[in-house]
């Protein structure tokens, strides 16, 4: 660890009084030896990694870090406060404060040596050397590990007498050796001594057996968002536990420098499986079928033992996994990250929820990007831009159509994606990697039959809920190898393109070709109930295929050189109608923000640009996390503002376009009048049944706790780490 930190990178009586403040002062003394080339840059970082999780760990220590392009090369600070500083742990403010700062693209061998940093601190002979240390030569030497932690005069009660007010002593784990640390480090995996021999003879005395009179195994995997502190601290918590219960434990630290898989034969012998991590766990198939407790990587810091504890206690039930969903942690109302405990102790709506939210979360991106350029390509090519040639044989550089036209299709090419984005990752939150091939032919198939967004939640779940049937199949090990990349994508994929061609797809066609004949049908009657039901239409599946019918009907109708007032009428109450879901979920995310996740907000704001775009998909994130208070508040605007749009007599020519067309608009204020108050409706249902659903125990709303889908990270949606 030489060079890593020197006197001048220590500050054993920091000034500071906030963790901002600590990590400006340490961050400082890195900027001063050229080792952070942008101070604010890199404290921009370091804040971004803060607020995922905070970086306070139990025993009074602060560990902020990021890896940042601002960084020149791994480098580490170390500051000492003894009144203590609020880094968000359970037990109180740290005093003692390390700031590790790792370059965008460090080397795997500077890493290896911060995360052997980071398995010492859970020894406890060490942070009292730390504590006691009153010069910063010997403290920077302590932690490069040039002196050892008995060289250190500590007076017997230092590791409690210098702590601050209301900081508790480290549970993490007992004394370590630096070296022993440094090795696991490296070798990216890390053992607990054996509690028996290898060969089935009777374990050491004291030790912990299997039912079978084996010492009992657990594998175990930790990882966290840099892969620097906290899954090397939890990997070594996880190792003094499993030594202190007598068991044999292994652990596959998932961290910046890569990892080293575990081996299949023990990874088989195993009797039982923890993850602690907040990102999505690395070929998380491996572990299938066994018994299995998910957290967040700080519990396996915090409480190891309860965990090895809970593992033995499922392992004796007999209750394994089939692959849990790559959940992420989700954050209480108040922002605080909970731990998940992998799906199996939750009920069938919360994992439903998960499972709809890690395909909500992908799919919102091309929402945004493909609506967003549709409506600019209306913008600038005009109402008559969804007819223009292909751009590849008809552009022009110098004239507005031709734009128009090429952000017209390059965000149809981007909602192309959308069904199949969503089905995707659907079938991922329920059954991991595997779940993507199925799901995302099973949404493209929705795309192909115009099953639209109820057909893409279809999708997603029946692919997923093959996938994991056929991971509780028990398989001969000379196939195991290639279940994941052959036999699973194979199998399901054809189970999955059966059912959606076969029995999805036929219903929906002669359902929709029902509802058309339907409506012709009442062409004739009363204009305002025919208004009505065509905004109930567009707002019942938000872009699938009962919108897709009354969208269809509309344009329909206007497809002729010289259409009829009343053709014109019905094409305005449809899109009137189908810009009434976005807005509304809009207007509600800004004047009820409390009753909204942090990620609904955000596609809140994105919302009013579709909704005034006629971009009725931007209600789906919102639909597809709260249906049934969502659609059936969408439904009553759509129907309020179709009816009072056929009322007001308006007219519409252009089959698209939202507010870029209001001049086509025949009694244009009245016609935005119909959206207005089709959009107050849906917006006082939703805020009032939102505002009625169960309160959690916390008194937070049940359903505010913001999920996180693996961001993309295993993602999952950007994880709370």
């Amino acid at each position: 660890m030489s060079e890593m930190i020197t006197a001048d990178l220590v500050d054993l009586d920091l000034s500071a009084d906030t963790k901002e403040a600590a990590a400006r002062a340490l961050a400082e003394r890195m900027a001063a030896l050229g080792r952070v080339t942008d101070l604010d840059g890199f404290l921009a970082d370091v804040a971004a990694r803060e607020a995922q999780m905070p970086t306070g760990l139990d025993g009074g220590i602060g560990i902020p870090h990021c890896r940042s392009e601002h960084v020149t090369e791994p480098t580490l600070a170390f500051g000492r406060k003894a009144a203590g500083i609020d880094f968000g742990a359970p037990d109180g403010p740290a005093d003692l404060i390390f700031l590790i700062a790792a370059p965008a693209g460090a080397d795997d061998a500077h890493l290896t040596i911060l995360s052997a940093l980071a398995r010492q601190l859970t020894n406890t002979a060490f942070t009292a050397a730390l504590r006691a240390v009153d010069d910063t030569e010997t403290a920077a030497a302590l932690v490069r590990g040039d002196r050892t932690p008995a060289s250190v005069d500590v007076p017997a009660d230092a590791g409690n007498a210098e702590r601050p007010e209301g900081s508790g002593a480290t549970e993490a784990g007992a004394a370590g050796a630096v070296s022993s640390a440094e090795d696991t480090a490296v070798s990216g995996t890390a053992a607990v001594p054996s509690a028996g021999v290898e060969d089935g003879s009777d374990p050491v005395p004291g030790t912990t057996a299997a039912p079978d009179g084996r010492p009992f195994r657990v594998v175990a995997v930790t990882s966290c968002p840099t892969g620097i502190a906290h899954t090397y601290m939890a990997a070594e918590s996880l190792e003094n536990a499993g030594r202190e219960a007598g068991i044999e434990l292994v652990v596959e630290t998932q961290g910046s420098a890569g990892f080293t898989r575990l081996d299949p034969a023990v990874i088989a012998a195993a009797d039982g499986v923890i993850l602690a991590h907040d990102v999505p766990v690395r070929e998380k198939e491996r572990f299938a079928g066994k018994p299995t407790v998910d957290v967040g990587v700080k519990a396996g810091i915090n409480r190891p033992a309860e965990l090895v504890a809970e593992v033995r206690e499922k392992a004796a039930r007999s209750e394994v996994t089939a692959g849990s969903a790559p959940g992420s942690a989700a954050g209480s109302a108040a922002g605080t990250p909970v731990e998940r405990t992998g799906g199996t102790g939750d009920g069938y709506g919360t994992r439903l929820r998960t499972w709809l939210m890690s395909g909500v979360s992908y799919m919102v991106p091309f929402v945004a990007a493909g609506g967003l350029l549709i409506a600019l390509g209306f913008a600038i090519g005009g109402w008559q831009v969804n007819k223009a040639p292909s751009v590849m044989d008809h552009f022009v550089w110098t004239q507005a159509d031709s734009w128009g036209a090429l952000l017209f299709q390059i965000g149809g090419v981007a909602f192309n994606f959308l069904i199949p984005v969503l089905a995707g990752y659907i079938a991922y939150g329920m059954a991991d990697r595997p779940g993507l091939v199925p799901g995302f032919v099973g949404g493209s198939i929705a795309l192909t039959i115009n099953a639209g967004f109820l057909g893409g939640l279809a999708a997603g779940l029946i692919a997923g809920g093959v996938v994991m049937a056929i991971q509780k199949v028990r398989i001969p090990a000379a196939v195991r190898g290639i279940m994941p990349v052959v036999v699973i994508p194979l199998i399901s994929s054809a189970v999955v393109g059966f059912l959606m061609f076969v029995v999805i797809g036929k219903p929906i066609a002669s359902a929709q070709k029902g509802m058309t004949d339907w409506l012709n049908g009442l062409t004739g009657a009363n204009a305002v109930l025919l208004g009505a039901l065509l905004g109930l239409m567009m707002c019942f599946d938000l872009g699938g295929p009962v919108n897709k019918v009354a969208y269809t009907f509309a344009t329909a109708g206007i497809a002729v050189a010289n259409p009829g007032d009343s053709a014109m009428r019905i094409m305005a109450a449809v899109m009137a109608a189908g810009m009434v879901p976005p807005l509304a979920m809009a207007l509600a995310t800004t004047v009820r923000a409390r009753l909204f996740t942090p990620t609904e907000r955000e596609n809140g704001k994105a919302a009013w640009v579709l909704g005034a775009s006629f971009i009725t998909e931007g209600a789906i994130p919102f639909a597809a996390a709260d249906p049934l208070r969502v659609i059936p508040s969408a439904m009553a605007g759509g129907a309020v503002t179709g009816a009072l749009s056929m009322t007001f007599g308006a007219t519409l020519r252009a089959p698209h376009g939202g507010i870029f067309v209001v001049p086509l608009i025949g009694n244009p204020f009245l016609y935005l009048v119909a959206v207005a108050a089709g959009v107050g409706v849906t917006t006082a249902l939703v805020v009032v049944l939102k505002g009625l659903r169960k309160r959690s125990p916390s008194g937070a709303d049940a359903e505010s706790t913001g999920t996180g889908a693996v961001s993309p990270a295993g993602s999952k949606e950007p994880v709370a780490a």
